[in-house]
């Protein structure tokens, strides 16, 4: 996969794309990243990016120029577009649906923005898909763009050193993940459930299921709507109802 990413703060991602997992993504040539000012497209001796908005109103607006410069500048496929997602706080919520459907794609492209807003040219004319990561504002782009890179990366082949790490993580199997214990099997009097160290397979695994089926009706029942329950499930999160009435 190759990501690109537009911002007016490019040290921003320097620590974030060269450290841990992401370093090791890229190592393992799963991945390559390039981070481009697009100051630099500004196309004025001033690099100035920014104008007051038509009509008046509190803070700039983004030109449509130094962004459309920019993407249009970059090593774009003639047969496949990339998919160009704009950060912002009017896109959809990002979950972990959006993260898998983005790691199948060839080519991200993040566009950062920063000021009171972009110009509605960039949202009609050069953008697939407008993404915010929560109900609430940041200064700028560039730290959700960060999160949703980390998220897409990761479930790239032959970047997490364990395959089935994101098969089982919270939100993947639309609940969240089931309790995890290591060793000591005893520490300081709380100890490790029997059946994980009973060697039983089954057992574990229906384990895993009813927790994970527990842990999501106690902490986030709006996922139940949509998750799909095996017939034992079903069973265990009628009688969790129960329990709770």
């Amino acid at each position: 996969m190759k990501i690109d990413v537009l911002s007016l703060f490019p040290e921003m991602f320097e620590g974030v794309l060269h450290s841990s997992i992401m370093k090791k993504a890229q190592e393992n040539e799963a991945v390559s990243f390039k981070v481009t000012d697009f100051r630099d497209f500004s196309g004025n001796k001033h690099h100035k990016v920014d104008d007051y908005p038509y009509g008046g109103g509190a803070g700039m607006v983004l030109k449509p120029e130094p962004l459309f410069a920019a993407v249009e500048s970059l090593a774009l496929d003639a047969t496949k577009k990339p998919r160009v997602i704009l950060m912002c706080p009017q896109g959809a919520k990002f979950n972990q649906q959006k993260a898998e459907e983005l790691s199948k794609e060839e080519h991200l492209v993040f566009l950062c923005g920063h000021y009171e807003g972009y110009d509605e040219r960039i949202r009609e004319h050069l953008v697939t898909d407008e993404i915010s990561i929560g109900d609430f504002v940041l200064t700028g782009g560039e730290i959700a763009s960060m999160a949703i890179i980390d998220s897409v990366v990761r479930l790239l082949p032959n970047v997490l050193g364990n395959t089935d790490s994101p098969v089982h993580d919270s939100f993947s199997t639309g609940l969240l993940e089931h309790p995890q214990y290591t060793r000591p099997a005893d520490f300081r009097g709380m100890k490790v459930p029997d059946v994980l160290l009973s060697g039983n397979h089954a057992e574990i695994e229906k384990w895993r299921q009813e927790q994970s089926l527990k842990r999501t009706f106690e902490r986030r029942k709006d996922l139940l709507a949509d998750a799909p329950l095996t017939e034992h499930q079903q069973k265990y999160l009628k009688l969790l109802t129960e329990e709770e009435n």
